[in-house]
Formats: structure tokens, sequence, C-alpha cells
């Protein structure tokens, strides 16, 4: 049985989904009048993205080294 994605599909996903993360974080931050009622932990959030981009560069890496 195959993985259904190739290293390019999952270089796109964790891009995306960085980029979905750090604009929500940046968004729930800067929302000082809104901040008591959200119950999402700003530095997790964060991390979670930094995780996720970090995770994208690796992949960026590995098609570098690796080309397909």
């Amino acid at each position: 049985m195959n993985f259904p994605m190739n290293l390019s599909d999952i270089s796109l996903w964790l891009a995306v989904m960085a980029i979905i993360l750090l604009i929500t974080s940046e968004l729930v931050s800067s929302a000082s009048g809104y901040a008591g009622d959200v119950i999402i932990e700003k530095k997790r959030l964060r991390l979670v993205a930094l995780a996720l981009g970090i995770g994208f560069m690796a992949t960026v890496i590995a098609r570098i080294f690796y080309p397909f």
C-alpha cells in the first residue's frame, strides 16, 4: 500500500498550515478587547506554527538534497 501524499504535497500542506496558524496567532494577540473571551493559548499556537514552519523548511531542504 502506497502513501497517498508525496513530499511536495506534505511540504505544501505544512506551509499553508503554518501561515494560517501564524495569522491566527497574530489576530488573537492583537485583539485586546476580545482576549478574555478566547480560550486558545497564544504561546502554544505560536509554537505549533513555528514547528510546522520548521517542518516545511526540513521538507524543502530534503527536496534540495534529494531531488525527484
